[in-house]
């Protein structure tokens, strides 16, 4: 499995995911090996029944152009060594050494999104994603994709043969007050924001829309630490009503988070399934989210949605059984149990693993 930063899960939405499938892979009896940057904290060689393989990764030097002399290193570790199949998890970074994958091996591709619609990305880089994607799609035995959405835009474009195998969740067993504490958060005072700090997953929209509202409860945004960041903080540090706190990988306090706060707003306005979502879900959310299709597609009718700052804004005037009912939450964890149960979508997984053989 190659393209994250590898597992246990210390950076966004594929390692989440990955770390969910790979050890039940390996319960059932396969082995399983999960490329990992030389970065991660977690340094064993085995997790939880899978083997973990370390490799350079200069990201930290070249920032994302690190990334490609990463997964360079990981495709030539790859070659020989003799795999059945290999996942490619994105083709961002991956598919421009697609010559160099191993032809011996059968490979899948997890598509995830359209990565040149990111905003993020300058006209050039959205031109070299588009090659990056064919690239993938054309050398690829097998594409996944993870919506409804990213399937009938692959089917449209590419010849090669797709799966539709969504992300997963688990439904939480217990949330836990005391995770709030250390926040300085009180139990449904408060509004939660968790998302890698990119434009294009509509932060800024929603710091602008709380402040707009005249709401006094604060908007508590979780993230990791970049350049964009930093700007927003920098703009809107002088706010009490808006808090950031650095991204936390603790599945139970994180959980815990999302159970107990008023709203919580997903931005996210490309990819497929976003995890996140999922997780917000199985945690009994009230979700305001963005309205795309792809949001759409995942939580249908078990919350509301928004295109602009002044429909948040309204919505955050508004109290919790005003917006949300307990109806919509509860078939979101219908949901999340019936259509994103992890056991189910391994056996998808290996399914189509033996497809391809």
């Amino acid at each position: 499995m190659i393209g994250t930063r590898g597992i246990p899960n210390q950076y966004g939405g594929y390692e989440a995911a990955l770390q969910e499938l790979a050890p039940r892979l390996a319960a059932l009896g396969h082995r399983v090996v999960v490329y990992c940057s030389h970065h991660q904290i977690f340094n064993q060689t085995t997790w939880k029944g899978v083997e973990l393989s370390y490799h350079y990764n200069p990201e930290d030097k070249l920032g994302p152009a690190g990334q490609f002399i990463y997964d360079l290193n990981c495709n030539l570790h790859a070659r020989k060594q003799h795999f059945d199949v290999i996942l490619h998890l994105g083709y961002t970074s991956d598919s421009v050494w697609h010559r160099l994958w191993d032809p011996k091996a059968r490979h899948i591709c997890n598509m995830d999104g359209m990565e040149w619609m990111r905003s993020k990305y300058s006209p050039g880089v959205q031109h070299f994603l588009k090659k990056a994607e064919k690239w993938a799609a054309l050398r690829s035995n097998l594409l996944i994709a993870d919506s409804a959405g990213v399937y009938q835009y692959l089917e449209k474009k590419y010849p090669t043969p797709i799966a539709l195998i969504a992300y997963g969740a688990e439904v939480p067993h217990q949330f836990k007050l005391n995770h709030l504490t250390s926040y300085g958060l009180k139990a449904f005072e408060y509004d939660l924001l968790i998302a890698r700090m990119e434009p294009e997953n509509n932060i800024e929209m929603a710091m602008e829309a709380k402040i707009d509202s005249g709401n006094t409860i604060p908007l508590v945004v979780f993230g990791n630490e970049n350049k964009y960041a930093e700007k927003l903080k920098e703009k809107y540090k002088a706010l009490p009503v808006i808090k950031f706190f650095r991204a936390n990988y603790n599945q139970d306090v994180i959980n815990s988070l999302r159970y107990y706060s008023r709203y919580y707003i997903h931005g996210h306005s490309v990819g497929g399934t976003n995890p996140s979502l999922l997780e917000a879900m199985a945690a009994q959310c009230r979700i305001l989210a963005h309205n795309n299709i792809f949001n759409k597609g995942v939580l249908q009718g078990g919350g509301q949605y928004f295109s602009d700052a002044a429909q948040v804004s309204r919505f955050f005037k508004l109290q919790n059984a005003d917006l949300i009912s307990r109806n919509q939450i509860d078939d979101n964890l219908k949901s999340i149990r019936s259509k994103y149960n992890w056991e189910q979508i391994c056996q998808q997984y290996e399914a189509v693993f033996y497809q391809v053989l």
